[in-house]
């Protein structure tokens, strides 16, 4: 005869429970205990006061690390005028401090740039760079250049270096000027790699380099592909304009090149190779006998170079002449006053 075992259901244990030790009474004071309000209420405001001390504390400690807001000027304030907000002085501060990492960009490339001579700030209104902080199309970033000297200086000016610190070829042009230059503005369109301080140094007659710079957000414009077909460029390769702004109150003029002003950096779609580089590397433009400035340029001058300059109009014709890296030459002449 078979025996059936005896079910087990889960309330039994086979096992002993292991002994615990028993918990001491809460003993809780009745609300009614005369004094207790009191109790609570003035423990609570003990730890309000302590909470109160430490977020005090706290902010004390943020506030010693934090930049104070300007209550006033250029570093405090928007563009529009207003005060900055703390979102844009962090902002700025990272850019500041992004841009002195960078420094050594500069130290690098400064020997070979400027071997053996010194290099001071410029002085106020000596040399001023204008570009922009963040800039639109990292191929076609605008600069200009102004130099200017007291009337009671009795130097001139010789040249003026356009760098690039970041770009692969850092040197975006050096131009120089013929005898008695007192004065100047010169605006181009360069290429800008990647975050980059942007650097004007302008050289007197007596041998003295003199350097301002600005700090400019954009990448990838040495490698952005040509803006126009490359057979096109090609038809209108060494293509001139010159255009005189008198006729509306400015003493200014341009002078354009039809250029691709290939970089090297970019890719050529159908082959999947790069495009060899191949630029504009000397530009010579006189009124007259008289030089106005003659550029030593490189691959961060953008497509078709740009340069609108200082220019007094007269019935001198203006003399354009351009060669590229291939020895190509190109030249024209205008008319002085005329377009």
């Amino acid at each position: 005869m078979t025996r059936t075992p005896p079910l087990r259901t889960p309330a039994l244990r086979t096992t002993p429970r292991r002994a615990t030790r028993p918990k001491a009474p809460v003993r809780r004071a009745p609300l009614s205990m005369p004094g207790a309000g009191l109790a609570l209420a003035a423990t609570a405001l003990g730890l309000a006061v302590a909470l109160a001390a430490l977020v005090g504390v706290g902010e004390g400690r943020a506030q010693a690390g934090r930049a104070p807001v300007p209550a006033s000027g250029a570093s405090g304030e928007t563009a529009g005028g207003g005060q900055a907000t703390q979102r844009e002085i962090t902002e700025r501060e990272a850019t500041e401090r992004e841009g002195t990492e960078r420094e050594a960009t500069w130290a690098a490339i400064r020997p070979d740039l400027f071997p053996g001579k010194a290099i001071a700030e410029a002085a106020d209104g000596l040399v001023t760079l204008s570009a922009p902080g963040r800039a639109e199309d990292a191929a076609i970033v605008p600069i200009t250049i102004a130099l200017a000297l007291p009337a009671d200086d009795p130097r001139s000016f010789r040249s003026v270096t356009l760098v690039v610190d970041e770009n692969p070829a850092p040197m975006a042009g050096r131009f120089t000027f013929g005898p008695g230059q007192r004065d100047f503005t010169l605006s181009l369109r360069v290429r800008v790699n990647s975050y980059s301080f942007v650097r004007a140094v302008a050289e007197t007659s007596d041998g003295a380099l003199h350097m301002t710079k600005a700090f400019v957000k954009a990448a990838g414009g040495c490698s952005a592909p040509a803006t126009k077909d490359t057979a096109e460029s090609i038809t209108h390769l060494g293509d001139m304009r010159f255009r005189s702004f008198a006729g509306s109150g400015q003493a200014e003029a341009q002078v354009q090149i039809r250029h691709p002003n290939f970089s090297g950096l970019q890719m050529d779609e159908a082959t999947r190779g790069y495009t060899p580089a191949w630029f504009v590397r000397e530009v010579e433009v006189r009124q007259g006998d008289r030089l106005l400035f003659a550029m030593e340029g490189g691959i961060s001058v953008s497509e078709d170079p740009t340069f609108r300059f200082s220019y007094r109009a007269s019935a001198e014709p203006v003399a354009v002449r351009a060669e590229d890296t291939e020895n190509k030459v190109f030249s024209k002449t205008f008319p002085g006053g005329g377009t």
